[in-house]
């Protein structure tokens, strides 16, 4: 019995350590501009670069989001604050290509195991 219970946790440790390695892997990258280490150092402290960069705002949504951040405690030099709503008003706004998350290994096994279902 303790032998399947050691076996049980082992995979599960391993399942886990999988589900938290690609959580916290950077899967996106912010794009390259003046601002791209500044809002990495604002902003990819407290979540991955996936949340910002699926989000298409105006500039006034930009505006709300970055003074929301700040008052939750992103680091945000006051002097920085005009040129990071500009990086991302220029690169998240609604007239750029709606964001298309990348594909995973997991949504591709999903896939072919239900065509090979059919």
């Amino acid at each position: 019995m303790f032998r399947l219970s050691a076996s049980v946790l082992a995979g599960a440790l391993i399942f886990a350590s999988g589900i938290a390695g690609a959580a916290s892997s950077p899967n996106e990258q912010l794009p390259a501009g003046p601002m791209q280490e500044e809002s990495g150092a604002a902003c990819l402290n407290c979540h991955e670069a996936r949340i910002i960069v699926q989000q298409r705002l105006s500039k006034a949504a930009w505006t709300r989001e970055i003074d929301k951040m700040v008052k939750w405690g992103a680091e945000v030099d006051p002097q920085d604050r005009d040129a990071l709503l500009d990086y991302f008003s220029a690169n998240f706004g609604p007239d750029q290509p709606a964001y298309v998350a990348p594909k995973t290994a997991g949504a591709t096994i999903s896939k072919s195991r239900s065509k090979a279902k059919h």
